[in-house]
């Protein structure tokens, strides 16, 4: 146990020490004139919405899917995923006949670099609502998300709690991509009300279709606030003002 909380003080002071670089950087370029020190309402500067650009994304995102297990695409959409230390991280993310599929993808150099696959059967609860934080948090959120759980039973563990790069939790957290304004296609792009409502009904279909034994037989939909458990962020909020997780124009250079 020791040894697995040094590991984890370890990693996290490696990360430490990138976003700290990372920042440091962001805030050069984003404060120079062509940013004109704007970096949160310059949404132009995000590489996502760039001309050609989504097309290609899209078409690389679909050749990921599987036929055989995800089956056909029923939608795609562009949306910011929040992790459990409140990070904002961009996402290109697809609805199938049997998954959802989220994707990070690297706008810049056009490759998908992770990809999370979660079968639509297994969900259990879709809830959304405000973003709520803990009374003494000191960097906190305004905004509404959508969380989708997939095993209700199993809660995080301490370890997972404290550990920011802990990928083993049973829901995932979204929110409105910073360019849904830029348009009215990327407003239909980024609609997490209209993603709720399409993965509810994908999933219904799937739990009546192939149910699980031991899993609930639907999806319980609840309006409610998400809760992030962060109590300092200072890491996340310099990361989320500075746009660190999504690809982005930072000066005359693009990351």
């Amino acid at each position: 146990m020791t040894h697995r909380r040094n590991d984890i003080l370890l990693e996290y002071q490696s990360q430490l020490h990138v976003c700290l670089k990372d920042y440091a950087l962001s805030f050069l370029c984003t404060h120079c004139d062509c940013h004109n020190g704007k970096l949160e309402s310059d949404t132009h500067a995000f590489l996502s919405p760039q001309p050609g650009t989504l097309d290609q994304a899209i078409k690389d995102v679909e050749a990921l899917v599987d036929k055989e297990v995800d089956g056909s695409i029923q939608s795609i959409w562009l949306m910011a995923e929040v992790d459990h230390w409140n990070n904002e991280k961009e996402r290109l993310v697809m609805i199938t006949d049997n998954s959802l599929l989220v994707i990070k993808y690297d706008f810049v150099m056009f490759i998908s670099e992770q990809i999370q696959r979660i079968p639509l059967n297994f969900m259990d609860r879709i809830s959304y609502g405000t973003f709520s934080f803990p009374k003494r948090s000191l960097f906190q959120r305004e905004g509404e998300g959508v969380r989708v759980y997939w095993d209700r039973l199993r809660e995080p563990s301490f370890t997972s709690r404290w550990n920011p790069f802990a990928t083993d939790y049973p829901f995932i957290t979204f929110t409105y991509h910073p360019v849904t304004n830029l348009s009215d296609s990327f407003a239909a792009l980024c609609d997490i009300h209209n993603f709720r409502v399409k993965l509810k009904d994908a999933a219904e279909k799937v739990h009546a279709m192939k149910p699980v034994p031991g899993k609930a037989n639907g999806v319980l939909v609840l309006n409610q606030p998400i809760l992030i458990e962060v109590y300092v962020g200072l890491m996340s909020f310099l990361g989320n003002q500075n746009k660190l997780g999504y690809s982005f124009a930072r000066g005359n250079i693009g990351f």
